[in-house]
């Protein structure tokens, strides 16, 4: 498994202290789950962060982020995002947070 454990441990500490966070590998990364969905991930030296059908155009239109897609086929409502505004806390902390106000809305699994 290859994914940048600085950028992961920087989003353990977006997402802080949690008795419903989980993390799995997944995707050849490390993904995060609040209450068993998946909300935010990283895969090498990128996030991914599910920020939901309705507000993907927008989050789509930011200028360090793209379509999350592993197959051909972007995965709906959500973004990849990397670049060098990754590096900066207030871009990691905007993704972090509009994933979890998404998976906030999700029933738990």
């Amino acid at each position: 498994m290859t994914y940048d454990e600085g950028l992961a441990q920087r989003i353990r500490d977006g997402l802080g202290e949690r008795p419903d966070l989980t993390e799995k590998c997944m995707f050849d990364g490390l993904a995060f789950l609040l209450g068993g969905t998946m909300t935010v991930g990283v895969i090498g030296d990128e996030l991914i962060a599910r920020v939901g059908p309705e507000h993907a155009e927008v989050a789509l239109a930011r200028p360090e982020a793209r379509p999350m897609d592993f197959t051909g086929k972007p995965m709906r409502g959500w973004a990849t995002i990397g670049g060098p505004t990754l590096a900066e806390d207030q871009v990691l902390d905007h993704w972090v947070t509009t994933a979890v106000g998404f998976a906030s809305t999700l029933p738990p699994k």
